[in-house]
């Protein structure tokens, strides 16, 4: 895993480090044979001062769970809107270095490339571990968007500053839909293709929705 900046900074160098990785995003199909695919949510403990990070790894297209694993840091920044990769990665980091097995695809619960600087967590994340990532957000960041039909599989862009940054994706009939973009080595139709793989009867895709109730400690 390429170490390629440091994690004790300012907001105003977070903003900036965004700003220059932003230009090593690979956003088309990079990749072989995909899998497995790991989902990761974050959560916190003793009021945010524990980052907790849950990472489920899952086969495809049975989506059977093969392992999970949870780590803990100490939270080393504070919570900034649009800086929440430097806040939440260190800990997901952690996470996935526990797998035995290395997963062929992240689906991150929250933003990629729908995000201010074109940078959100899945965007960080999958260029620090160098694999195909997805975010998969529950709530808009940013964008504007038209109307969205009722059944399940319809979608429609977010567009911002004039240009498509990801997608709403009904998973559900008449339910509220996720908020779909890439993070890297990954394009957004083949994105929206996964997510649409990896989903149930939940709203949620299985890795995500397996990584909240991990990082949630729900039963």
């Amino acid at each position: 895993m390429e170490n390629i900046h440091p994690w004790d900074v300012t907001p105003a160098q977070a903003w900036a480090i965004q700003e220059q990785l932003r230009e090593r995003l690979i956003r088309r199909d990079d990749f072989a044979q995909i899998e497995t695919v790991a989902g990761l949510d974050i959560g916190f403990e003793d009021g945010g001062k524990i980052t907790r990070a849950a990472v489920v790894r899952l086969c495809l297209p049975r989506l059977e769970l093969l392992e999970q694993a949870l780590a803990r840091c100490p939270t080393s920044f504070p919570y900034i809107p649009g800086l929440l990769s430097f806040r939440e990665i260190p800990a997901a980091l952690e996470s996935l270095d526990k797998l035995w097995g290395k997963p062929d695809l992240l689906l991150c619960d929250g933003q990629g490339y729908a995000h201010p600087r074109r940078f959100g967590l899945a965007c960080h994340l999958g260029l620090l571990t160098d694999l195909p990532s997805i975010g998969v957000a529950k709530s808009r960041l940013i964008g504007e968007h038209g109307t969205l039909a009722p059944q399940k599989g319809a979608k429609t862009p977010l567009r911002h500053d004039g240009e498509i940054i990801g997608t709403l994706l009904r998973t559900r009939a008449k339910v509220s839909p996720i908020y779909v973009s890439v993070g890297h080595r990954i394009g957004l139709e083949t994105a929206l293709d996964y997510v649409l793989a990896c989903t149930t009867r939940y709203r949620l895709p299985e890795p995500t929705r397996l990584a909240h109730r991990l990082a949630s400690g729900e039963k």
